[in-house]
């Protein structure tokens, strides 16, 4: 393994995707938020408060200059996680070259670290949610998400161990639908209630999760690429004198 080489571009992979995620936020999900903090501001007004709205104007206005920053270090951090992972099971991705495999390995990931725990706690844009209620809010996604992540990698690695038996194709992904199954049954519901438009909560929903999922997608693509192109896996040659 080329050590520098691998460090590099799974950083850059994760730095590229991260920016771009920061950039089409910009766009796409910033609208809903503006939304929302109108409607927060409002009912702040409504029950009398003192809300200056220079101040929240001035906010919003340094939350979305930081937030092309913001994304390219998160991405950074998925990027290397992302790559270790992509190392380790490179070997066992279907794909007829490293572009595939990532895209592929980007897919399976998105789905288990984003997509399944917001299946089950979905993000809602600010004005919903009651702010006493955060930290058990934020207890139970985590928990989602690490019975999502925490039995994806122990089926993966069971996937490694069994070999080259056709029916685990079949069973490993039944066991892990099974265990989530299970999740979604046992763990408590949200427990704050939408005093919201739902089309505004629904379109915040779906276009943060398209948002994630462009995310994934070029972070598989780039850091294919950049397996392609450098072969980091491959040991360096010492020449010899």
């Amino acid at each position: 393994m080329k050590t520098i080489a691998f460090i590099i571009i799974t950083l850059l992979s994760g730095a590229i995707a991260g920016a771009f995620l920061g950039l089409i936020n910009q766009v796409m999900v910033e609208p809903f938020i503006d939304e929302a903090i109108e409607i927060e501001t409002q009912n702040m007004i409504s029950e009398g408060e003192n809300v200056d709205r220079q101040e929240v104007n001035n906010i919003r206005l340094w939350q979305k200059g930081g937030e092309i920053v913001a994304g390219t270090i998160l991405g950074t951090s998925i990027g290397a996680l992302f790559g270790l992972v992509f190392a380790y099971a490179r070997n066992s991705l279907p794909g007829s070259n490293d572009k595939k495999k990532g895209i592929i390995l980007a897919g399976i990931m998105f789905s288990v670290l984003f997509l399944v725990p917001a299946l089950k706690y979905p993000g809602n844009p600010p004005a919903v949610g009651d702010p006493e209620t955060i930290v058990y809010r934020q207890g139970l996604y985590i928990g989602m998400l690490a019975i999502s992540g925490f039995s994806a990698l122990g089926l993966a690695l069971l996937y490694r161990y069994i070999g080259y038996k056709e029916s685990k194709k079949v069973t490993i992904p039944l066991i892990y639908a099974a265990i989530i199954t299970i999740a979604f049954i046992i763990l408590p519901p949200n427990p704050d209630d939408i005093t919201i438009s739902m089309d505004l909560v629904i379109n915040f929903r779906v276009v943060s999760t398209l948002t994630m999922g462009i995310f994934w997608g070029i972070l598989g693509i780039v850091l294919g690429l950049f397996w392609d192109k450098i072969k980091p896996h491959e040991t360096a040659k010492i020449a010899m004198i």
